[in-house]
């Protein structure tokens, strides 16, 4: 029998602030325990909590991203439960009255673009942190009053990649907008999935899976939740509503325990903090700081720049990689007319260009532990380097030496290659004086090139290049070794 599987999901971000939501209290992250810490997120009596317009302004920016409606009148509630890492008793959150509300999010799936609804986006204040010892717990509370973000979507995904991809896309979109820094290892983005199975249009019995700490655990907690309640309509057993947690090393979910509804956190309005009238003007002015979205920069880099699929997705996810490489594409221009190169190779230039960004750069990036903000490289030289290749001035293996000097150093190509002698081996004569002095040496490889075995040629070729130490262009010793060859 088939079932349909609905996936919906419940993306809480920590904004980017240097203040709490309703204290002054810092969110710096890694503090001592319990040093961050004030009456207000204590929920001390007497204390009365101060709302943070930073926050307001990173949660317009965010709805009107997700193409949501902002909502003129937004409201704060009292969501009531009792666990040790809430000293209040309560979390401020919001209900009725959310920041925004019917937006949407659109992903490229291996098929087609899925287009997935969200339901609301609305603040609210985090908990703390339990730290558990081998015989008792301890409770952090520097996370208290943290501004969260919760992002819910509609149940409108229908499989685990599905979840995995949009997870993906959503980082990438709160990263451009410069939200969040949406740090998993630092609990600034987290999610719970909520997965039901059914064969009708209506949903079924819906499960809530919590504890999921990466992307991965995301798509690999629905792919075990969708096999075990497949495996329990199979033979006719009802699927609870309940709480579930993700067991990383036993590669399962487990009860946690039996699911809350709305009315179980009897909320309530916050009594301290009054309605929030938000106005029109105030939208008008984040939308118009809203930079180019992922979405618009991936259809302008297939116009422009006519690269492939991989690697227009590897410069949409990596921001500062997108910008070092149009940077290099404007400063390549300049140096092609200032060399006098002609304009028909810059599409070679600019897929050159992105080859050595993708492979080599970010391959010493990696290599070193470092980010573009500590690069010694700069868009100019990476430029004058492409260049120079573009115009053999060096072989590709030279390149390569030239860049990780660049990298260690910073200084600009053309002096590394005067200083090292790196200059390509161009004058025939030399070429074919090496050339004769390897014959010599190699007679057996000669023979066996007579007898019509290219691949002795290819031996040959090796030698001249190690001579050269890569530095002669290949093409021409070929020419030069045929020639000497067929005279002989």
């Amino acid at each position: 029998m088939k079932y349909q599987t609905k996936i919906g999901l419940e993306i809480h971000l920590q904004l980017a602030t240097k203040s709490k939501l309703f204290c002054g209290c810092s969110t710096e992250f890694g503090a001592v325990a319990n040093t961050q810490i004030c009456p207000v997120c204590l929920g001390l009596p007497g204390s009365l909590p101060v709302f943070n317009e930073k926050v307001l302004d990173l949660g317009i920016k965010t709805g009107l991203g997700l193409n949501c409606q902002i909502s003129n009148l937004m409201q704060f509630e009292r969501k009531n439960y009792f666990y040790p890492d809430l000293p209040k008793g309560f979390q401020i959150s919001q209900f009725k009255l959310p920041l925004a509300e019917n937006g949407f999010l659109e992903i490229e799936t291996e098929t087609d673009v899925k287009k997935t609804r969200i339901t609301r986006v609305h603040l609210e204040e985090d908990a703390g942190k339990l730290i558990h010892k081998k015989e008792y717990s301890c409770v952090d509370y520097n996370r208290c009053g943290i501004p969260l973000l919760e992002i819910v979507t509609e149940p409108d995904l229908t499989s685990s990649i599905q979840a995995y991809l949009f997870l993906k896309d959503l980082k990438t979109l709160l990263q451009y907008l410069e939200v969040s820094s949406c740090n998993m290892e630092k609990g600034e983005l987290r999610c719970d999935a909520n997965i039901s199975l059914t064969q009708t249009s209506s949903l079924g019995a819906k499960v809530e899976v919590k504890n999921l700490n990466s992307f991965k655990a995301v798509k690999d907690a629905l792919s075990f939740e969708e096999e075990r309640q497949k495996n329990l309509l199979k033979i006719n057993k009802k699927v609870i509503q309940e709480t579930r947690l993700w067991d990383e090393q036993k590669r399962e979910t487990i009860l946690m325990r039996k699911k809350e509804e709305s009315p179980d956190y009897r909320y309530f309005p916050e009594p301290d903090l009054p309605p929030f009238s938000i106005e029109a003007k105030r939208i008008e002015r984040i939308r118009r700081t809203l930079v180019e979205l992922p979405h618009q920069k991936k259809e302008r880099f297939k116009k422009e720049y006519n690269l492939d699929k991989k690697e227009i997705e590897l410069f949409i996810r990596n921001k500062n990689l997108a910008n070092f490489f149009e940077k290099t594409v404007s400063e390549l221009k300049i140096w092609m007319a200032t060399k006098s190169i002609s304009k028909d190779l810059l599409p070679s230039s600019i897929k050159l260009t992105s080859n050595y960004l993708i492979t080599d750069l970010t391959g010493l990036i990696s290599q070193k532990a470092t980010g573009f903000k500590d690069l010694k490289i700069f868009p100019e030289n990476f430029a004058e380097l492409m260049t120079i290749i573009q115009k053999k001035e060096i072989s590709s293996r030279t390149a390569k030496d030239v860049l990780k000097v660049m990298f260690k150093t910073g200084a600009d190509p053309s002096h590394i290659i005067k200083e090292k002698g790196l200059e390509r081996v161009s004058n025939l004569d030399t070429i074919e004086k090496i050339a004769k002095k390897i014959i010599i040496k190699n007679q057996k490889a000669v023979l066996d090139y007579k007898k019509g075995k290219e691949s002795a040629l290819e031996f040959l070729l090796g030698k001249i290049m190690a001579e050269t130490k890569g530095r002669a262009d290949p093409i021409k010793v070929r020419e030069i070794l045929r020639k000497i060859i067929s005279s002989l």
